[in-house]
């Protein structure tokens, strides 16, 4: 909310809401990552999820200077996998990323 970063999307209700991501990782001058964190998932997870890919995907069709990617990472797998490094949290958290590689590349 800091940084007011905000996406709509179509809640769980029908209702069209804001989300707010948890963080925003500015790894390289060319490569920023939007991250979300969960204790719980609720209903609006996957929707939230669904809407941060693609705004990823039509950000990066429509400018080439820095590319943008999402991570979830949920309290659970995060206790389990305990990544090292931002590097191992991106290959390590791939839940709600099917088809954003390919997305992004297209």
């Amino acid at each position: 909310m800091a940084v007011h970063f905000k996406i709509d999307y179509v809640n769980a209700n029908g209702e069209i809401s804001n989300y707010y991501p948890d963080f925003i990782v500015k790894k390289s001058e060319k490569e920023v990552f939007i991250v979300e964190t969960k204790g719980l998932e609720d209903l609006d997870v996957p929707l939230k999820m669904e809407r941060l890919k693609q705004w990823c995907v039509d950000i990066n069709k429509a400018q080439s200077a820095v590319k943008y990617d999402y991570i979830f990472v949920d309290e659970e797998s995060f206790e389990k996998f305990k990544p090292k490094s931002f590097e191992e949290l991106i290959r390590s958290f791939t839940k709600y990323r099917a088809g954003m590689m390919a997305a992004s590349s297209s």
